[in-house]
């Protein structure tokens, strides 16, 4: 049976306005290593922000994994654990008939989620002093503030 690195993720997203400037920071940790990663967009929302963050950390894996993926964003982890197979089965519609908002990015996520071997999704709550997200937290707001100082 294949062993599979274990990888524990950080992600977070922020925005200034909503929509307006947005930030995503992602840590992820293996072993004794550890990578940061970040970016900005210039007219988004937090919910694509939080979305981008799990989009970018899984894509920076080379190779499938058992991941730990903590979020601040309930959108995203109910997104992924409780809504994500209903909307794939109605089509991508909501209960309520009406297209998933952020379609291109939770396809683009559930694409990504199929590569690895298990991913255990996991939620903290923001700004709670929680180091990890603290940190993710920093990354996303310094690449909007980095963004706005062009």
């Amino acid at each position: 049976m294949k062993k599979f690195k274990h990888i524990t993720i950080f992600t977070d997203g922020a925005c200034r306005g909503n929509p307006g400037p947005g930030g995503w920071g992602v840590l992820m940790l293996y072993n004794e290593h550890s990578k940061k990663l970040s970016g900005a967009e210039p007219d988004t929302t937090n919910n694509r922000m939080e979305l981008t963050a799990a989009i970018k950390a899984l894509s920076a894996l080379k190779e499938p994994c058992d991941i730990d993926l903590t979020t601040d964003s309930q959108y995203l982890r109910n997104g992924v654990t409780v809504w994500m197979e209903q909307w794939k089965n109605r089509n991508w519609k909501t209960s309520g008939k009406k297209p998933v908002k952020n379609l291109d990015l939770w396809q683009q996520l559930d694409k990504l989620i199929q590569h690895h071997h298990q991913i255990n999704w996991h939620w903290v709550e923001g700004h709670s002093g929680h180091h990890e997200n603290e940190i993710v937290d920093k990354l996303a707001t310094e690449a909007i503030d980095n963004y706005l100082a062009k």
